[in-house]
């Protein structure tokens, strides 16, 4: 419990989580995920397991959850060497051309970032790290999945007069 000078949030509630039942945990181990899905479909499913990891405390779940959550990275990652679908195009475009560039100062190229979640997934399945290190280790994987999943669905493209164009004129023909 906080006290009443604490910065210390005293129901996790109040961080925007809802608690998990035990049919929602059942029900998002088995949704399928595949190189089938497209981008927003696999980031969904990942930020999904990473919300829901995070809150949990139960040994088995976690390492469930962790597992699904790697291979969700590993299916993140063929998907990103995929072509956007048009749908995808259309969502990540922006209408004028003063949009604000988005930019997250930590945000390293999306594979890099995708292979630091993959590690730090890897380091909770191996179960070697304390209690209080693995708390503080899913804190820092939740928060760089949600830092990926921004930056992935950022606008990258504004429409012009002659067409669509790269927002950031210095991402070359990097998509994502």
């Amino acid at each position: 419990m906080a006290n009443h000078d604490s910065t210390t949030t005293a129901n996790p509630q109040s961080l925007g989580f809802q608690p998990v039942t035990q049919a929602e945990i059942s029900a998002l181990l088995k949704t399928p995920l595949g190189t089938s899905h497209d981008l927003f479909q696999v980031l969904d499913i990942c930020e999904r397991y990473a919300e829901v990891l995070i809150e949990n405390k139960n040994i088995v779940e976690r390492m469930a959850l962790c597992g699904r959550l790697y291979a969700g990275l590993e299916v993140l990652k063929v998907v990103l060497d995929k072509p956007l679908p048009e749908h995808l195009i259309e969502s990540l475009t922006a209408e004028n051309s003063d949009i604000e560039v988005h930019a997250c100062p930590l945000t390293p190229e999306s594979d890099l970032m995708r292979e630091y979640c993959s590690a730090l997934t890897l380091v909770l399945l191996n179960q070697q790290e304390s209690a209080e290190q693995q708390k503080t280790i899913t804190g820092l994987l939740f928060e760089m999945i949600n830092a990926l999943v921004e930056d992935l669905k950022a606008p990258r493209f504004v429409r012009t007069d002659s067409g669509l164009a790269m927002i950031d004129s210095q991402a070359g023909n990097h998509l994502h």
